[in-house]
């Protein structure tokens, strides 16, 4: 259900951009990097990706608890239970994201969210592969009260939906609805590392939580929001925005010298690290907009074929949740590895990274390889067509090979 809802709805997000943008530039205003861009959308590609998995095992534990400890029996067919387990997950949620931001490990998964330095509608998709990890557990509260499994799954969607439209910078204040509600306005202030911003506005629907637990803090006119993180990833690999700060995580527990703070590093908030190892391994202190947006200009034609793969990636990813159900295993994963290397590729392409032209020949060597055997089994995916645009992207390929910069560029990750 979650994968087809996503599915039905990728459009209308795509329609949304492109009206976001042809209303930014309209206002000679400009939200959208192309590299930006390609990655927050990739991202959302891989958590919904990964989510094709993950789910199975999510869901299935809310549904041992609801089947083994509910205390009530909940009738999912009535419109207040509905309205009760959206308000109740809401509130839920509202506490899942705070601690997200108050707890290392949690803040380790979330962090992906907030790594772009824009902010527009294509941020909305830019999700988490890991957050399944430990999110789950927030919920678990309404499978004790009875909440039905079709219940939750459903009202986690409307509140998931609901956050794609707050993602922008083209809607100012809306009045008395920001009093009330999470609304574009109150999400930019969540999204800012500005000290009198940071750390505010968690709630998904309602921004009554934020009200009543201290955590609310109005936009103001004379002071702009800057975007991104205390510790910016400067990267467009999606699969290193998943795990850099895992990485730093890890990095700080094992040369932590206290068996105390090998563990206080998870649970700590984020930016705190054991005195021993700040002093080891000393990082800049935090300035805001002190090393500028990260940015790797690229030639016209590398740039041109980025955004082909990207878009062509998003149509394969499209089919991917349409046949996933259906598939056996083996070849789901091999589909899965296959989207997972593409989004990596593309996303070193967009650094203009040299070594990744010989990844990018290796990808669409098997890509190749897979449209051969369809085209003698009878299974491809139109065929034809997809011999077609491989060899097309081919010719793209050798003409963005030829002018990515003599020394490719290394991001530095923080």
């Amino acid at each position: 259900m979650y994968e087809t809802v996503i599915l039905w709805a990728t459009p209308a997000f795509f329609v949304l951009i492109a009206i976001e943008a042809l209303v930014a530039w309209r206002r000679r205003r400009s939200p959208y990097r192309l590299a930006d861009a390609i990655n927050s959308i990739g991202l959302g590609q891989l958590s919904t990706y990964v989510g094709v998995f993950t789910r199975l095992m999510t869901l299935g534990l809310y549904v041992v608890v609801f089947r083994q400890a509910r205390l009530l029996t909940l009738d999912a067919g009535s419109p207040w239970v509905w309205m009760t387990a959206l308000l109740l997950y809401d509130f839920l949620y509202y506490w899942n994201h705070r601690l997200g931001h108050e707890v290392n490990v949690l803040w380790a998964a979330h962090v992906v969210h907030h790594q772009s330095e824009e902010f527009n509608l294509s941020t909305a998709l830019r999700q988490t592969g890991s957050g399944f990890l430990l999110s789950w557990v927030f919920y678990l509260p309404m499978a004790v009260l009875g909440v039905p499994p079709e219940v939750f799954l459903g009202v986690s969607l409307i509140d998931l939906l609901y956050q794609f439209w707050i993602h922008t910078e083209q809607i100012g204040s809306l009045g008395p609805f920001d009093r009330l509600f999470a609304s574009p306005s109150n999400h930019r202030v969540h999204h800012a590392v500005n000290d009198v911003y940071l750390d505010r506005n968690y709630g998904g629907i309602l921004i009554l939580w934020d009200r009543l637990f201290g955590t609310f803090q109005p936009e103001l006119p004379a002071v702009p929001v800057v975007y991104g993180t205390r510790d910016p990833l400067r990267s467009w690999d999606p699969v290193w925005a998943n795990v850099h700060t895992y990485a730093g995580l890890l990095r700080d527990s094992w040369y932590a010298r206290s068996w105390a703070d090998k563990i206080r590093v998870w649970v700590k908030h984020p930016g705190w690290r054991p005195a021993d190892v700040a002093a080891r391994f000393p990082k800049a202190p935090f300035r805001l907009g002190g090393l500028g947006k990260f940015d790797q200009p690229l030639p016209a034609p590398l740039a041109a074929y980025c955004f082909a793969q990207a878009v062509l990636v998003l149509a394969f990813g499209t089919h991917f949740l349409a046949v996933a159900p259906h598939w056996a295993r083996g070849p789901v994963l091999g589909y899965l590895a296959w989207l997972v290397l593409s989004l990596w590729v593309v996303g070193g392409l967009t650094e203009g990274r040299r070594t990744f032209v010989w990844l990018e020949t290796l990808r669409l060597a098997v890509a190749t390889a897979v449209i051969a055997v369809g085209l003698r089994t009878g299974a491809g995916l139109a065929p034809a067509l997809v011999a077609v645009a491989a060899a097309s992207l081919c010719v793209w390929l050798w003409q963005a090979a030829r002018a990515l910069p003599k020394a490719g560029a290394t991001a530095a990750r923080a």
